[in-house]
Order: C-alpha cells, then sequence, then structure tokens
C-alpha cells in the first residue's frame, strides 16, 4: 500500500515538473500523436514495473500503458523486437532493448532520436546515458544499468585468514588456502557465466578490459590483436584447464551459477546485483545466507572493469503515439519514480542520486561497490551489426575454452570477423 502510495505520488510529481509541455520533434501526426501505448519489456517478478504503470494510468486514464512480456532470454527478445520492427508494426510503443542493442536499432531507424531536454539527462550515471546515444544523438533512455560484481565467500575467507582478492593470481593463492579448509572441502574456486550466449560475450569483455585492453575502440575497430586481449582469453581457457573453474560451468548462465554459489559450492562468483537478495534470502533457501559479500571484480594487475549491463527504453518509429511513449519513458525513468523503484526491487537504477540515498544503501548494503563498479565499467562493441559480432564472440570464445582451437586462433579469427561487421558502422 505504501509503495503504491509513493508511485502515485512520483506521477504526481513528474506531471507537475517533466511534463510541463510536449516536445515537438517533428510535425508529423505519429510524432505527436498521444493515446493508449503498448510498453515492450521485460517481464517482472517483483511487481514493481506493473505498480508503478498502473499508478501512470491511474494519472492518465486516456493514455493508459498495456504491458507485453518479451522473452526471457536476451536473445530471444532482440529477434523478437527485430522481427517487429522489419515489419513496421506498430503493435509496441516503448520497447526495452538491450545497452549494446542501440546503435543497431538507431542505425536501421528503428527507433526515434530523444530530446534530451525531457529526460533531464544530466542526472543519469555517464556511462550508462553515453551508451544510449548513436552519433551523439539520444536514442534510448537508460532504465536499469549494472555491472557484475565479485559474490565471495566471506565467512571462509575469515576462518583462512586470507584477503579479497583484487587480481586473477590473488584469486587462484586465495583458492588455494580456502578450499583446504574442511568445510570447502567439496567446493570449487571460481564461476562466471560460460555457455554459449551473451553472457559469455559479457565475460570475455571483461576478462579482456580487466588486462587493461578493449573488444573494440571508440569507432567500432576491434583491437583483439594485442596482448590484453590475449591475456583475458587466457584467464578463462587456463581457468578451465588448470581446474580453477569447475569443468561444469561451461554451461553455467547467470541461473546455474547463482545456484551453484547459493548451494555453498563456489568460494567466488561473478555475477550481477539481482541475486544478492536470493543469497541472503532466510526461508532455508540459500546455504550462503549471511555468509557472503561482494567486491570489485579481479583484474590482470590490479582491481578489474566489468562490463557495462543494462537496459535502456526506447520510442519504436512505427508508433502512432509518440508523445505519450516521450512522456511514459520520462515518467519511468525519472527520479522519483526510480526511487520508488528502486525501493520495491533489486534492479540498478540509471540515477547518481539513488546510490547516495541513506535508506537504500541500507537496504542494499552492495550499493556502494556497484556504484564503483558501474563507473569503471567497460561498454560491449557498439556496432550496428552488434548481434553478429556478439555471435562471433561467442562461438570462437567458446570453442577455445573447450580446447577446440588455440587462443591465438580464436583472437585471429575474431579479429577478421569483428572488422569485417566494423564496417557496416
Amino acid at each position: 500500500m505504501r509503495k503504491a502510495v509513493i508511485a502515485t505520488l512520483a506521477v504526481s510529481a513528474f506531471v507537475a515538473t517533466a511534463c510541463g509541455g510536449e516536445t515537438a520533434e517533428s510535425d508529423s501526426a505519429a510524432t505527436e500523436g498521444r493515446g493508449p501505448i503498448t510498453f515492450a519489456t521485460l517481464k517482472d517478478g517483483t511487481g514493481t514495473v506493473p505498480e508503478l504503470v498502473r499508478a501512470w494510468n491511474a494519472e492518465h486514464p486516456e493514455e493508459k500503458v498495456t504491458i507485453v512480456d518479451l522473452p526471457e532470454g536476451a536473445d530471444g527478445q532482440r529477434q523478437q523486437l527485430v522481427q517487429q520492427a522489419q515489419t513496421k508494426s506498430d503493435a509496441y510503443d516503448v520497447i526495452t532493448i538491450d545497452l549494446p542493442w542501440t546503435a543497431e536499432f538507431a542505425a536501421r531507424r528503428w527507433v526515434t532520436e530523444l530530446p534530451p531536454e525531457q529526460f533531464d539527462v544530466d542526472g543519469f550515471i555517464d556511462t550508462p546515458l553515453e551508451g544510449s546515444k548513436y552519433r551523439d544523438k539520444l536514442y534510448s533512455i537508460p532504465h536499469f544499468t549494472g555491472a557484475g560484481m565479485l559474490y565471495y565467500r566471506k565467512d571462509l575467507l575469515d576462518k583462512a585468514g586470507v584477503e579479497v582478492p583484487e587480481t586473477w593470481s590473488e584469486v587462484e593463492s586465495v583458492c588455494q588456502k580456502v578450499l583446504a579448509l574442511p568445510e570447502a572441502k567439496d567446493a570449487s574456486c571460481y564461476a562466471g557465466q560460460f555457455d554459449k550466449y551473451e553472457g559469455l560475450t559479457v565475460n570475455f569483455s571483461e576478462a579482456v578490459g580487466s588486462a587493461g585492453g578493449q573488444v573494440t575502440d571508440d569507432k567500432g575497430n576491434p583491437q583483439l590483436d594485442t596482448p590484453a586481449a590475449k591475456a583475458g582469453l587466457e584467464f578463462l581457457v587456463n581457468g578451465f584447464s588448470s581446474g580453477l573453474f569447475p569443468q561444469e560451468a561451461i554451461t553455467f548462465k547467470e541461473e546455474e551459477g547463482r545456484r551453484a554459489f547459493q548451494q555453498g559450492d563456489l568460494v567466488f562468483h561473478r555475477n550481477w546485483a539481482y541475486i544478492y537478495a536470493l543469497m541472503n534470502a532466510e526461508d532455508g533457501s540459500s546455504e550462503v545466507a549471511g555468509k557472503f559479500d561482494v567486491s570489485v571484480l579481479p583484474g590482470a594487475s590490479g582491481p578489474g572493469a566489468a562490463t557495462l549491463g543494462g537496459n535502456n527504453l526506447a520510442v519504436s518509429s512505427f508508433s502512432a503515439k509518440q508523445a505519450t511513449a516521450r512522456d511514459f519513458i520520462a515518467y519511468l525513468t525519472s527520479q522519483p519514480t526510480q526511487r520508488t523503484h528502486a525501493e520495491g526491487s533489486a534492479y540498478p537504477m540509471t540515477r547518481s542520486a539513488i546510490y547516495e540515498d541513506p535508506e537504500l544503501r541500507e537496504q542494499y548494503p552492495y550499493l556502494p561497490v556497484l556504484a564503483e563498479a558501474i563507473d569503471n565499467a567497460v561498454p560491449r562493441p557498439s556496432l550496428v551489426r552488434y548481434g553478429d559480432a556478439s555471435a562471433s564472440i561467442q562461438e570462437n570464445v567458446y570453442a577455445a575454452l573447450n580446447g577446440d582451437i588455440s587462443v591465438d586462433q580464436a583472437l585471429s579469427t575474431m579479429q577478421q570477423q569483428l572488422t569485417e561487421i566494423a564496417q557496416d558502422s
């Protein structure tokens, strides 16, 4: 009840401030069209987004929002949105897109340019805001952001008398001591997301960034023929060959790794902020409640660089009600609404003020670590053919992890393939 009241107040605050007038992006009827809209987005298991939509609908009876759930996985989400765009369907007005899809959707004119003045862009965290642009123009608004963090068994590290590792070599030395404890006899050292899907692109990008490199430069040119890229891929490959990573981690997505850590099978685990509350559940579902903590990811010679995650909101170019769509995005990403949203779910918000809020820091103790990780995060390749680029990375990195090709061969093939892909950006 309290959250519903706050959400309603957030709507009122938004209407009083951000909706003082319409933004005339063009003279077309579609650009200034108003009325009921459809919001294609990720299914929210917390119920917070539906609650915020109900608050909007109560204030906007002539411009009500209907939620349509996109498929669960990122690949399925992109496929459904691309199909809608290729047929120029007006079924969706506001769409949720993964951060690195912005360039592709903007270049193909599937989403419309947005007026920065409508969205109080100065309040957003810099890194996700920059990722929302294509050729220096704003095409999406950061809704959720995120960066991988290192979950670790604080109880076991304390018992072994070791500090939280900051480098890859320290991870190995710490694990040698921790795994010698009777309490950790059945555990493995480390796991991330290593199955052949988007999570592998993320983990590879993090490994390269944590060695001081980048998958592509600011212009989209691949940088995989560098010592840093080799060091990053070798860390992942050697993790499996040395036994640092459990062999079953080659099948891990987010949830498989989360369950392994939650069951006490891992000392260290790379994952997103959403699993924190699940780890601390006191209903008997977690073996590690109260026994873990988080830190930034380790790197080659010091703290590493996480891959920037997150989802953005954009207006479909084929929407006939784009004025309402823009207003709804401005509402959903305004600071009052984000504050309400943060109270009801653990999704990382995109406005800096959320991370400084004392009450939210008490509710989510990991916020300072997450803020540091986001500030230092590296984006995935910003390419028009991002889907093709990610597929190349997944195919070659996965083959290297399985020992089917060498590190040098994987990097050489990716360098060649991404060079061809970048020519279309």
